[in-house]
């Protein structure tokens, strides 16, 4: 399909639901599994340190395989490219599940995470087959159902493990990647007209698209939005069982408010999405978060409760709601012939940014809600200052529109 065809609207609920799925299945390999920990360890009889390393091992193959996958997208095909690594990731998951030694598995969850990394390609599509008017709104629902799924994640986590012990997270993720290798290929095309003819190898690529500034300003700005909702996830634990005494079944219950505020703050950026221009909606957002720390700061002065985290984070789910689509839509424009490596190298843009940062905040486990407050005000007003530096020109290069998906 070419870059600027755009799908029946009779196409988008199919292809929006196969998004949803790549991004429910994106969730199982490092959130739905944490509950497992322990039950690993044992079967391993390997220190609980080497389970850690095996979710960092995980999360660096990701970032490297996507890096790859993305611009061999725009080479070969959407499509071919996500059915293979679909497939790649499944193996992985069915050889861990099966391994009786922890090298083996540490080998398999690498084999999965190099499949996991086409998962990147969703934006690619959602670049390819959908109109600019609909883009910011499909970002915006994918936004909404990662952070709901992640907020869901601890206690789909629990009820897998007591049901099938730790691999019936992997049980699940095989069963999902096999429906969404399903949908793929009856949902996606592969013609020539999808596939890149540039002969460009993937180093040089990489530098034509690092080459315009605007390309790295919006992808700090979707970093610096992610880093504030990664950092609470990464110590959320500490905060609710640690500090505040909550059993895992409580931290699970409680963590589900998380996800209503993500279906709250996709609501509004949806509706801000039909009335303001792209970089509105980031300003508007960024704001949005420095508020939240603003708040997070004056409550951390009183004795800490679940309704005085969860109240800022509130606010703060909705700055990222509302931000990073339209930062990830703006991105994405300026390279839409290369929208698989622009979509890998944002997205490495927004996973080193989000880890360096909440690996910072955890640091202070003393003050974590003071360094939380401090950390989102100082980041949101880091990103109003990066909008500062574009040219004015490209303000209303993206127009709010009423066309809904």
């Amino acid at each position: 399909m070419s870059l600027d065809q755009a799908e029946p609207s009779n196409r988008r609920a199919p292809l929006l639901s196969l998004m949803v799925l790549m991004t429910a299945l994106g969730v199982f390999p490092l959130d739905v599994i944490l509950p497992s920990f322990p039950a690993l360890s044992e079967h391993f009889s390997a220190p609980a340190s080497n389970i850690a390393y095996s979710v960092s091992l995980f999360a660096v193959g990701v970032a490297l395989s996507q890096l790859a996958l993305g611009p061999l997208s725009d080479r070969f095909g959407r499509k071919n490219v996500l059915l293979a690594g679909l497939f790649v990731a499944s193996i992985g998951s069915i050889g861990c599940i099966y391994s009786n030694d922890f090298q083996i598995y540490m080998t398999f969850r690498l084999v999965q995470a190099i499949g996991c990394g086409s998962f990147v390609i969703s934006h690619a599509i959602i670049q390819d087959t959908f109109t600019p008017q609909h883009r910011n709104s499909a970002r915006i629902l994918l936004t909404t159902t990662s952070g709901v799924f992640i907020s869901l994640s601890p206690l789909l986590g629990s009820i897998l493990q007591s049901h099938w012990n730790w691999p019936g997270s992997f049980f699940t993720f095989a069963i999902l990647s096999a429906l969404a290798i399903c949908f793929s290929a009856l949902l996606l095309k592969n013609s020539p007209d999808s596939v890149s003819t540039t002969e460009a190898g993937i180093i040089s690529t990489y530098q034509k698209i690092l080459m315009n500034p605007r390309f790295s300003v919006y992808s700090s700005i979707s970093g610096i939005t992610f880093a504030c909702h990664f950092s609470f996830i990464v110590v959320s634990p500490i905060l609710f069982m640690d500090t505040l005494g909550l059993s895992a079944n409580q931290f699970g219950l409680t963590f589900m408010l998380y996800g209503f505020a993500y279906m709250c703050g996709g609501a509004f950026a949806g509706l801000v999405h039909r009335h303001m221009t792209p970089l509105q909606q980031m300003t508007l957002g960024l704001i949005l978060i420095v508020g939240s720390g603003s708040i997070l700061w004056i409550l951390s002065h009183h004795p800490l409760t679940p309704y005085t985290l969860i109240i800022p984070m509130i606010i703060c789910t909705a700055g990222t709601t509302i931000t990073r689509p339209a930062a990830t839509s703006l991105a994405l424009e300026l390279n839409p012939a290369a929208a698989g490596a622009s979509a890998s190298l944002l997205n490495t843009f927004v996973f080193a940014i989000g880890g360096v940062i909440s690996s910072i905040i955890a640091h202070f486990i003393n003050h974590l809600s003071v360094t939380l407050a401090l950390s989102f005000a100082g980041l949101g007003i880091l990103g109003l200052l990066l909008i500062r530096v574009l040219p004015k020109e490209q303000d209303d290069k993206l127009h709010p529109s009423e066309d809904r998906l």
